[in-house]
C-alpha cells in the first residue's frame, strides 16, 4: 500500500456504455463521472469501450489510431481483429475497441444471443489491448454483466502476462441483467476451460451458464451502488437467483452510493432553466420555474399548487403499478402531476388517460426531453420515486440538488440517500414509505402535501437541507480509491 501511495493509482474502467459517447441508462453516467472524479483525486484512468457505429461522428473524428492485432477467442481457434482508437477528454483517456463484425450494428444492445459473443470478445480484447499498449493498471474496474468475463480471463488466459498483475473489481449496477445463455454458447464464444462451467462459477442449471455469476466468483472485489442494495441482493426477493452466490462471496462485497455530475446538474448555471438559482434565492426562483413549467405544459398557472414530478422509465421496476393504483386519490384541488418518460405501453396509456380526464391538472409527456427534465427538477415541489427496487437511483439525487423534495420507497439507494421527515423535530430530507403497498405511497404523498400546504417554513427548511447535501462523486470516489488501495 505504501508503494501505491507514492505513485498515481492506475485504474482501467471496462463497460458497455459511457456518456457522452453512448448511453442507455445510469451505467453510462457512472462510467463518465466516476473516472473524472478519480482523476481529480490524482489517479490515472483509462476507460475501455466498444467502438459502436452509433457513437457520434464528432467524437470519432477526435480519435487517434493506436494500433491493431489479431486475437484468438473461440474453442475452435477462430481469431478476430482488435483495433484500438483513442481520445483524451478532461484528463481521462478513452480507448475504443474496434471490430466491425461485433460492433457495427448500430445500437449497443441488439439481443442476448448476439450480445453474448460481442461481450465475450470485448472482455478479452480489453486485456489484450492493455498488454499491447503496455499500460498495466493497478485495478481493472469492470461494470455489469457485459464486462464480467474480464476478471475470469484475467486469472486464466492472462495469468502469466503483464496485465495479470492487476487486481479486478466488478460493480453491480442492476442485478436483473446477468448474461444468461446455454452452456454450449458461452463455452464456444469465451474459449474458457471446461472446468469453469461448474456450479461454483458459470453453471446455473444443467443447460445454462451465467456470465455475471462467473465474473462475481473471480473478481477480487465486488461492489454495488448503495449499501442497502448490497444487503438486499443477498436475499431471495432482490437476489435475482444469485443471492446465495453473493452471500458466499459477501466478504468481498461492498456498497458505495453513486453521485451525480454536479457540473451538468447545477441549478445556478443551468442554461435550460428560465430562472437559474442557488441556495440564496431558491425559494423565489423555484416559484418562477414552477410558473414556467405550468405555462409550458398547459397547467393552471398557480405558484401555490403542490406540483409532483415523475421523471422515469415507465416500467414495473419503478413502482408505477402503485402510482396507477392511487393516481385518482393522489389528486385534489391543490395538486398537479407532471409525468415524463417512455416505457411499457400499459403505463404510457394510463398516464395519457389521466391527462385526458384531468386537463390543466395533469400533463403526461410520453417522451424524453432533456430541457423538460431540467425544468421539472427545478419547477416541481416534489419528485416521486416509488421503486420496487432501486440499486442506487439518480433522479432523487438530482431532485435534491435542485431543491425538489423526494418522495420515495425505502429500498436500495433511495433508503441510503433520503431520510424520512420527522414531524416531531423537523429533521429529514424527504417523505418515505417502506412496504411495497399503494396505500403507503398515498400516505407519503399526503404527508408531503400536508407539510407543503400547512407548514411552509418546515417545507422550505427541507428544500434548503436538500440543496446543502453533497451529492457529487467526491465522497464516493474517495471510497473507491480506498478500496483500490486495499490490495
Amino acid at each position: 500500500m505504501s508503494e501505491m501511495n507514492e505513485k498515481k493509482t492506475r485504474v482501467a474502467f471496462v463497460g458497455s456504455e459511457c456518456y457522452p459517447f453512448v448511453k442507455t441508462g445510469g451505467l453510462g453516467d457512472v462510467m463518465y463521472a466516476l473516472p473524472r472524479a478519480l482523476v481529480r483525486e490524482g489517479c490515472e484512468v483509462r476507460v475501455f469501450l466498444p467502438l459502436y457505429s452509433c457513437i457520434p461522428q464528432k467524437y470519432k473524428d477526435q480519435m487517434n489510431w493506436k494500433g491493431s492485432f489479431m486475437m484468438d477467442l473461440t474453442t475452435d481457434g477462430r481469431t478476430f481483429f482488435v483495433g484500438i482508437m483513442e481520445l483524451s477528454m478532461n484528463g481521462v483517456i478513452y480507448d475504443f475497441i474496434e471490430n466491425r463484425e461485433f460492433f457495427d450494428w448500430g445500437n449497443p444492445y441488439t439481443g442476448l444471443w448476439e450480445d453474448i459473443p460481442k461481450y465475450c470478445y470485448f472482455s478479452k480484447a480489453v486485456l489484450a489491448a492493455l498488454n499491447y499498449l503496455e499500460w498495466i493498471p493497478d485495478v481493472i474496474h469492470c461494470h455489469d454483466w457485459q464486462a464480467s468475463l474480464t476478471p475470469v480471463y484475467l486469472r486464466t488466459r492472462f495469468a502469466g502476462t503483464p496485465v495479470g498483475a492487476a487486481r479486478s473489481m466488478l460493480t453491480i449496477h442492476n442485478l436483473r441483467f446477468q448474461g444468461i445463455c446455454s452452456i454450449d454458447h458461452l463455452k464456444y464464444w469465451s474459449g474458457l476451460p471446461d472446468d469453469l462451467f461448474n456450479y461454483p462459477v458459470f453453471k446455473i442449471n444443467e443447460n445454462e451458464a451465467n456470465m455475471f455469476k462467473g465474473g462475481l466468483a473471480f473478481a477480487d472485489r465486488i461492489t454495488t451502488v448503495s449499501e442497502t442494495y448490497a444487503h438486499e441482493i443477498q436475499t431471495d426477493f432482490y437476489g435475482e437467483g444469485l443471492n446465495s452466490h453473493l452471500s458466499y462471496h459477501s466478504v468481498k462485497l461492498r456498497g458505495i452510493v453513486n453521485g451525480i455530475d454536479v457540473e451538468q446538474w447545477d441549478s445556478r448555471t443551468d442554461a435550460l432553466l428560465p430562472a437559474p438559482y442557488g441556495r440564496e434565492n431558491a425559494l423565489a426562483a423555484k416559484g418562477e420555474n414552477k410558473l414556467a413549467l405550468q405555462r409550458r405544459l398547459g397547467l393552471e398557472e398557480d405558484q401555490g399548487k403542490f406540483v409532483i414530478g415523475l421523471v422515469s422509465r415507465l416500467t414495473d421496476q419503478k413502482g408505477l403499478d402503485l402510482v396507477d393504483a392511487i393516481f385518482e386519490q393522489m389528486l385534489d384541488e391543490n395538486t398537479q402531476v407532471v409525468v415524463l418518460g417512455t416505457g411499457d405501453p400499459r403505463y404510457e396509456g394510463a398516464f395519457r388517460y389521466y391527462e385526458s380526464v384531468h386537463r390543466g391538472q395533469v400533463c403526461s409527456c410520453i417522451m424524453y426531453d432533456e430541457s423538460l427534465a431540467h425544468l421539472i427538477y427545478a419547477g416541481a415541489d416534489a419528485l416521486l420515486v416509488p421503486s420496487l427496487f432501486e440499486p442506487c437511483g439518480l433522479t432523487q439525487l438530482i431532485s435534491m440538488r435542485y431543491g425538489t423534495v423526494p418522495i420515495v420507497r425505502e429500498t436500495g439507494g433511495l433508503k441510503d440517500t433520503v431520510a424520512p421527515f420527522n414531524p416531531e423535530n423537523g429533521e429529514g430530507n424527504g417523505f418515505t414509505f417502506d412496504a411495497y403497498r399503494a396505500d403507503l405511497l398515498l400516505d407519503a404523498v399526503r404527508r408531503g402535501r400536508e407539510v407543503y400546504l400547512g407548514d411552509r417554513d418546515r417545507w422550505n427548511a427541507i428544500v434548503l437541507r436538500d440543496m446543502d447535501r453533497d451529492v457529487s462523486w467526491t465522497h464516493s470516489a474517495l471510497q473507491y480509491l480506498e478500496l483500490y488501495r486495499e490490495g
